[in-house]
């Protein structure tokens, strides 16, 4: 039989066997883990009737397993020196679909139209470059994709902000933007020295699964985060100091403390220690008061 892509050894005869050499600027770290493998497949729950959109294939080490787990597969991949690497290895699977895309850039709602058409559920499953991990995850979280699970390997730090509660220092705007959404849990941690080349960080990871409606209802999603935004501007600021530079000129103080009175909230309270239906509640509020940005 012959050795998965992702064994140490196959991995480095198909890098010599292509001349294949790494690009910094696409964060190219690509996986020799078979236990991470099996621990990222067996995250994203899927079945002969699911499909798997992958982000950043690579050479093809979790493309494979997914070939195996899911009906159908899609990986989508913006190097275009792969392609030809990934039909090669990639050739014994007729389920696979190899796409030359940017994922930031490509339209996904066509995707799952052309690709998982007749598909139950779709999971989204990557090892992510680390410089695009945010970019990407909350595009696929706002277009509102008919997902199951995201399960993605990212840096440990960002994987930590996303999972985040209330009152801690990684709790922050994007610990919101991420639980508005899906529901985030940590699957493990990965050590540096199981990717080729290795990286300088620590990485984790990370399985979002995506919510059906979000668990506050709000009147403008998009004032919503705004709002949250605002709150994380400057950390150590209180509330009232972040929401008064960016809702409130002039003499506004006295306004800004009777919304947050109605709202429930301390204005000497900090932006980190706002549970979501806070920030969907203190929203509301302004809102509902004609509040716009300055």
């Amino acid at each position: 039989m012959t050795d998965r892509i992702s064994s140490p050894g196959r991995t480095k005869e198909i890098i010599q066997r292509y001349g294949f050499s790494f690009k910094k600027s696409l964060g190219q770290n690509f996986l020799i883990d078979q236990n991470i493998l099996d621990k990222i497949v067996s995250a994203a729950e899927l079945d002969e009737q699911s499909g798997a959109l992958e982000i950043g294939p690579g050479i093809g080490a979790l493309t494979e397993r997914l070939a195996a787990a899911a009906g159908k597969v899609t990986a989508v991949e913006i190097d275009r020196r792969l392609i030809p690497i990934l039909q090669d290895v990639l050739s014994p699977y007729p389920n696979v679909t190899i796409r030359n895309d940017d994922v930031l850039k490509v339209d996904l709602h066509q995707v799952f139209a052309e690709d998982f058409a007749g598909v139950d559920k779709v999971s989204v499953v990557a090892n992510l470059p680390y410089y695009v991990t945010t970019p990407i995850l909350m595009k696929l979280l706002e277009e509102k994709l008919p997902l199951r699970n995201i399960v993605v390997m990212i840096q440990k730090e960002v994987a930590e902000r996303m999972a985040a509660s209330p009152g801690g220092k990684e709790y922050g705007s994007l610990s919101i933007a991420v639980q508005y959404y899906s529901e985030p849990e940590l699957v493990c941690t990965v050590p540096h020295t199981v990717f080729i080349p290795q990286p300088n960080v620590e990485s984790a990871v990370i399985r979002l699964k995506v919510r059906e409606n979000p668990p506050v209802q709000v009147m403008n999603e998009k004032f919503f985060f705004e709002v949250v935004q605002a709150s994380f501007t400057q950390r150590r600021k209180t509330i009232a100091n972040n929401l008064k530079a960016r809702f409130f000129s002039g003499e506004g103080r006295e306004r800004l403390e009777a919304l947050l009175a109605e709202a429930g909230i301390d204005p000497a309270r900090r932006g980190e220690t706002l549970s979501l239906q806070e920030y969907a509640k203190l929203s509301d509020v302004l809102y509902t008061a004609g509040i716009v940005s300055q």
